[in-house]
């Protein structure tokens, strides 16, 4: 009896409570959208570092189940963990600097190249226009028009300089921008350290809490969602890296056999970029053409063709079956996520849109076809 009361006194308690949340943020929606960015910015480092220690975590444990696996000896099993963090972190900073190695220094270059020809260029254009019979009324506004360019110069320089000025504020305000900046990052990888140091122990403590204060009822089910949200995602990032390799080192081979410049850098910068789902690569293909059309400006508007074809590749077939088969959903809600994704969240939601919506498609999968047999 006495057990009984306790219940529903809790539930009175609980009920009470969220209507009272209700209520607040009802009456106070915008001091609680508030509240709310506040504590996500405290908690960004630490959100950031958990993100960051679980898409490590992918690498790390391939990377354990190749050191040794069968060795018992004891500096063995000692150092495995220690190892395969190293190796781990010094394989992404070599695969990044390796990329813009090969990119950086040719943009800058291609960009100087490109804003020095502008001149020449125009001026080209204008004496075309004035030979060709055809266009007797751009010749007519073109004669009346001439171009300094040096005041050019010094009037855009002057427009990005005040603009620069109004955006970054003050130098104090830029130096704490950047220390905080550079505190979170630093934060945030440390605490992926901690993570990856000691998950199994994080992972038993959260089994602990979870039978204590979450009914056995809940439990199973509650189990069996995040197995399942943790198998979709780390699918789909082995899926997107995998995608990614496979779209830059074709676009590496295409570029070479059609004779264009930067291939080697062009296809590294089209592959990271891949990492973007479907979007990404648009934009190493707007990078390229820069690069190339400096130099060659026909072989530029060759590769704009090139990199349509290699993208409908990409979008019809090598993500929706590399990416869409590794996390079980067909290639037409892997474009629906995406495209859904990008109009709720953005950035962020092109890159959650897929695995989310993978998630819920596999249970829901599940649950039909269970329901189905009961």
């Amino acid at each position: 009896m006495e057990g009984t009361e306790g219940l529903k006194r809790r539930q009175i308690l609980g009920y009470t409570a969220l209507g009272v949340i209700i209520l607040v943020g009802l009456i106070y929606p915008k001091q609680l959208v508030g509240f709310g960015h506040s504590l996500v910015g405290i908690l960004l480092p630490l959100i950031l570092g958990a993100a960051l220690a679980y898409i490590l975590d992918l690498l790390c444990s391939r990377i354990e189940k190749w050191y040794f696996p069968r060795s018992q000896r004891k500096i063995v099993v000692k150092t495995r963990r220690v190892v395969s963090l190293l190796l781990t972190f010094l394989i992404v900073i070599l695969v990044i600097a390796l990329i813009l190695r090969l990119v950086l220094p040719q943009f800058g270059k291609a960009l100087s190249e490109f804003f020095a020809a502008m001149p020449l260029i125009a001026q080209h254009f204008v004496k075309w226009v004035q030979q060709t019979d055809q266009l007797p009324l751009i010749q007519k506004q073109l004669s009346s028009v001439t171009l300094d360019w040096s005041s050019i110069e010094s009037k855009v320089m002057k427009y990005f300089t005040s603009g620069l000025g109004g955006i970054l504020g003050s130098t104090v305000t830029v130096f704490s921008t950047v220390a905080k900046g550079a505190f979170d990052g630093v934060l945030a990888l440390i605490f992926a350290i901690y993570m990856l140091s000691s998950k199994e122990k994080l992972l038993r403590n959260i089994k602990r809490v979870g039978k204590a204060f979450i009914k056995p009822s809940w439990q199973r089910p509650l189990h069996h969602v995040l197995s399942t949200t943790h198998q979709v995602f780390s699918s789909f990032i082995v899926g997107q890296v995998t995608e990614a390799v496979i779209l830059g080192t074709l676009c590496m081979i295409g570029m070479w056999l059609f004779r264009f410049p930067y291939a080697v850098s062009i296809g590294a910068f089209v592959g990271m970029m891949a990492l973007i789902p479907i979007f990404g690569a648009w934009i190493g293909a707007a990078v390229g053409c820069l690069l190339i059309g400096v130099n060659d400006p026909v072989k530029a508007l060759l590769f704009i063709v090139f990199i349509l074809a290699l993208q409908q590749l990409e979008g019809h077939l090598i993500y929706p079956k590399v990416v869409g088969t590794s996390i079980g959903l067909p290639g037409l809600w892997v474009l629906a996520a995406i495209t859904v994704g990008s109009g709720l969240g953005g950035f962020l939601g092109i890159l959650l849109g897929v695995p989310v919506v993978a998630t819920g498609y596999r249970l829901l999968s599940q649950a039909t076809t269970a329901k189905l047999k009961s």
